[in-house]
């Protein structure tokens, strides 16, 4: 990564007439404390002159009040000084003084007297080449090679004063990416929100880049705040991916899913908050954002990810598939989803409470969530009222019992995006098309702050904002770039690796070789008939779980027609007979009807198969939802009552999570093949 990074040199003009006037700007520099001294002695020879005939009486008074003047200027010198140390004030206050009391001394005794004479030959050559020595190393101070030694003429120099700043800067930190400083402001006159707004002209004081200066408020003191000076051309070309940061840690632990503007690796921890990621089409903020955020949140051993995407389908997530313990893509499934998760939320804090928790922490014994809604507007237009009220609900609720929403999105105004919803949401924010764009991906505090997406555009893809719980103050105005999960030999981006590499890492961190809790399981699609090793095998994978234990499916066993109707009352107490006397022929003549063939007794286990066996030839015919007169064959041609296959649809709705339900058109949803593994 070293080999990227680049010196934080100002590029000079290559222009002969702005190399010459820069050369002619020095020398008048130089050149100004000369002329000024030369400008002096003639005023102390014409005081001299004019007070030469005086009467001795006046020009006592007159050099009383010279000195008076001159401790005057000496003192007006030294409070309003620039300089940006206790050596340049007292350079710059001693040189009045002495300047001053020299006039005083050349008006009373004569500019060319042994003693005056003598002063201004030696001392003004002394005084103008101490000038000159502190222009010429202030002008190489300025030189932004030179941070590391002189941070503070990097940070401030004659850039800070063209932009009218009076202001102090002290280095705190330094390193060959960047220079941390804390600013000290003009105290009851400006603030950091001041120099915020100043930092471009700063910038264009100093040649530096745009977006080279980040400015932070000091949260101890008002008068003070924080800078940050990087490069951000560092960030021009994509970073590739190195690889999860903290593989089987807890996704309470912080998430690596890209680098700081000054190289900085990101420390975020996604816990306890839900995320906006908006970005315009082509900034990166599916294949950045997702596949950054998600590729690390898979290597944790905590968590399990639920993900929607009606959309694009699995184009976007469809890599990370095997890593992901549900992935919709069809709109009943991606409704089922969300019902399936808020009927778990009580049961996930009563637990949570039952351990004396007012939120999820690591070790609870609670896996984790990540419910990750890509282009979430299309999701939310799905929602009836009601449904839209339980989403809301879900958002507030889920928090603490244990998971992060994190809603996907190009554009987030109120059309798109609930906006109570946006009010709860981390800001995660790519290029987008205009200013107007950026307020809606951006918090309030990075506005302040002069964040600019805007500039990005989708030019620059991967290149975001960030301002989360936990994000350090001076980090929500600073770029950073996600990582780049593929690129070809010249360092340019390729969809086709990237799709790859994507695809292995997944493969190397799949969902069903990930413990998660009985609820989490039962919420689960795992890919490939995969199963949760912390979970109850899911009632696809073993039709013989379809049923309860044998012994309670036994006890509530009623297929047998005449265990189901032998409890109730006769219909003509007249008729008797045992069980082995004759059935007479009926006067009617033949019976009218048919009866089914008799059925042959079947285990809970055999009447689990039956029934998966049945849905496969529903799935196979092309269905993808059913409602219970679809499974008449099944009591017509076997054992099975409609009130035992009605029961075990329940369950497989609601403990093994393996079916959905549609309550509006009351049908049953299959968002896979059953399969009996």
């Amino acid at each position: 990564m070293a080999g990227r990074t680049k010196d934080l040199v100002p590029v000079e003009e290559s222009s002969m007439g702005k190399v010459a006037a820069k050369g002619v700007s020095k020398l008048v520099t130089l050149g100004s404390p000369w002329v000024l001294g030369s400008l002096l002695f003639g005023v102390g020879t014409a005081f001299h002159v004019i007070l030469d005939s005086d009467d001795p009486d006046v020009v006592a008074w007159t050099a009383f009040l010279m000195s008076v003047a001159v401790v005057v200027l000496t003192a007006v010198t030294y409070g309003q000084s620039h300089a940006r140390g206790p050596w340049g004030r007292t350079h710059t206050t001693a040189t009045t003084l002495l300047v001053g009391l020299w006039v005083v001394g050349a008006t009373i005794n004569g500019p060319v007297n042994v003693v005056t004479g003598r002063i201004a030959l030696i001392g003004g050559f002394t005084l103008c080449a101490t000038w000159n020595i502190r222009t010429v190393i202030r002008l190489k101070g300025i030189d932004v090679q030179a941070a590391v030694s002189d941070p503070l003429a990097l940070l401030f120099g004659q850039g800070a004063g063209r932009a009218g700043m009076t202001v102090e800067a002290r280095t705190t930190a330094s390193t060959g990416h960047k220079v941390e400083a804390v600013v000290q402001l003009e105290a009851g006159r400006e603030t950091a929100d001041d120099l915020q707004k100043k930092i471009p002209y700063i910038e264009s004081g100093m040649k530096l880049p745009p977006g080279s200066i980040v400015a932070s408020i000091d949260p101890d003191d008002a008068s003070k705040a924080k800078i940050t000076v990087s490069d951000p051309r560092v960030m021009k070309a994509p970073i590739p991916w190195p690889g999860p940061s903290r593989p089987g840690a807890s996704i309470a632990d912080p998430v690596r899913h890209g680098l700081w503007q000054d190289l900085d690796e990101i420390e975020y921890v996604i816990v306890g908050h839900h995320v906006q990621v908006m970005g315009m089409t082509g900034s990166g903020k599916s294949i950045g954002g997702a596949w950054n955020l998600l590729g690390e949140i898979v290597t944790r051993h905590d968590v399990a990810v639920f993900a929607i995407d009606i959309t694009k389908g699995t184009q976007t997530l469809g890599p990370l598939a095997e890593s992901l313990h549900r992935f919709e893509t069809t709109k009943q499934g991606a409704k089922q989803l969300l019902r399936d998760l808020q009927a778990q939320v009580k049961t996930r804090t009563d637990a949570l409470s039952a351990k004396g928790l007012q939120k999820w922490k690591a070790g609870c014994g609670l896996t984790y969530w990540v419910i990750w809604l890509e282009e979430c507007p299309d999701i939310l237009d799905l929602l009836t009222d009601k449904e839209m009220e339980d989403f809301l609900s879900l958002l507030k609720a889920v928090r603490s019992a244990g998971g992060t929403v994190v809603l996907s999105l190009q554009r987030s105004d109120y059309t798109q995006m609930p906006t109570i919803a946006r009010g709860q949401l981390a800001k995660m924010c790519f290029g987008v098309e205009s200013a107007a764009d950026a307020a809606f991906g951006l918090s309030e505090k990075q506005e302040d702050a002069g964040c600019r997406p805007e500039l990005w555009t989708n030019a620059q893809p991967g290149m975001a904002y960030l301002d989360a719980p936990g994000i350090p103050e001076g980090r929500i105005a600073m770029p950073l770039r996600t990582f780049a999960w593929g690129l070809d030999d010249d360092g340019a981006f390729d969809d086709e690796r990237a799709n790859t590499a994507m695809r292995e890492h997944a493969a190397a961190w799949p969902a069903s070789a990930k413990p998660v809790d009985e609820g989490t399981a039962a919420l689960s699609r795992l890919p490939g008939g995969a199963q949760a090793l912390a979970a109850p095998a899911a009632a696809l994978e073993r039709p013989e779980l379809v049923a309860a234990a044998e012994d309670d499916e036994e006890a509530e066993d009623h297929s047998d027609v005449v265990e189901e109707y032998q409890t109730l009352d006769d219909p003509d107490p007249a008729v008797q007979a045992g069980p082995d006397d004759d059935i007479p022929d009926l006067d009617q003549g033949d019976p009218p009807w048919e009866f089914a063939p008799p059925g042959v007794r079947m285990s809970p286990a055999e009447r689990g198969a039956a029934l998966i066996a049945h849905l496969q030839g529903l799935w196979d015919a092309g269905s993808r939802d059913f409602a219970t007169r679809d499974l008449r064959p099944l009591w017509e041609s076997t054992d099975m009552s409609r009130q035992w296959a009605q029961k075990q649809l329940r369950r497989l709705v609601d403990e093994a999570g393996a079916l959905g339900y549609d309550e509006d058109a009351q049908r049953f949803l299959m968002p896979t093949r059953p399969d009996v593994g």
